[in-house]
C-alpha cells in the first residue's frame, strides 16, 4: 500500500527540487554560499566597487578571510571587547534607514542579528592580527599582506565553486 501512495503521488506532478542556498566556495572545510556572499554586499561589510562581476569580486574577498581567520583560529589574538562589537554593529545599522529596512536584508540575507555579530567579532579579530603581524612594516604593510595572502591561497585549500552568469553570447 506505500508503494502505491508513493507511486501515486510521483504520477500526479512532477518532482522539482528546490534550491535552498548555492555554495560558492570552501575554503579550509568552511562553505561561503550564495547567501554569505549576498549578505556581505547588502550589509556593506564587503564591497565590489562597481566591478562587472560584483559575486566574483565578493566572494574573493570572502575567501581571503576565510584564509586569514583560519590563521587567526591558529594565534588567537585577544578576543575583542563587546563595546567593539557593538561599534561595529552601530556601523552596520547606520548604513540603513531604519531597524526594519535592516532587519529586511537580514532577512534576505538568512541571518540574524546574532549571526552579524559574530561576524562583525571575527573581523575585529581579523584587523588585530593583522595589525599585530604587520605592525613594523608601515611603509611596505600593503605589499607584505598582498605577498602573505599569496601564500595562503597557494596552500589554503580553497576550492572556487562559482561559475559567473555573464556567459558570452
Amino acid at each position: 500500500m506505500g508503494i502505491a501512495l508513493v507511486a501515486a503521488v510521483l504520477a500526479g506532478g512532477v518532482v522539482r527540487a528546490e534550491t535552498i542556498d548555492r555554495v560558492l566556495a570552501v575554503v579550509a572545510n568552511q562553505l561561503i554560499t550564495q547567501s554569505d556572499v549576498t549578505a556581505a554586499m547588502e550589509l556593506g561589510l564587503q564591497s565590489a566597487d562597481a566591478a562587472a562581476d560584483p559575486v566574483r569580486i565578493v566572494l574573493s574577498k570572502l575567501i581571503d578571510r576565510e584564509l586569514v581567520l583560519a590563521e587567526v583560529d591558529r594565534y588567537a589574538p585577544a578576543e575583542p571587547t563587546a563595546e567593539a562589537v557593538d561599534r561595529e554593529v552601530l556601523r552596520v545599522r547606520e548604513r540603513f534607514r531604519s531597524q526594519a529596512e535592516l532587519d529586511a536584508a537580514l532577512a534576505r540575507s538568512g541571518i540574524d542579528e546574532k549571526h552579524l555579530r559574530e561576524t562583525l567579532r571575527q573581523d575585529l579579530r581579523l584587523r588585530a592580527y593583522l595589525d599585530q603581524r604587520f605592525s613594523t612594516a608601515a611603509g611596505r604593510r600593503a605589499s607584505l599582506i598582498d605577498e602573505w595572502m599569496t601564500g595562503l591561497r597557494r596552500r589554503g585549500g580553497v576550492v572556487d565553486l562559482y561559475l559567473s552568469d555573464a556567459r558570452p553570447r
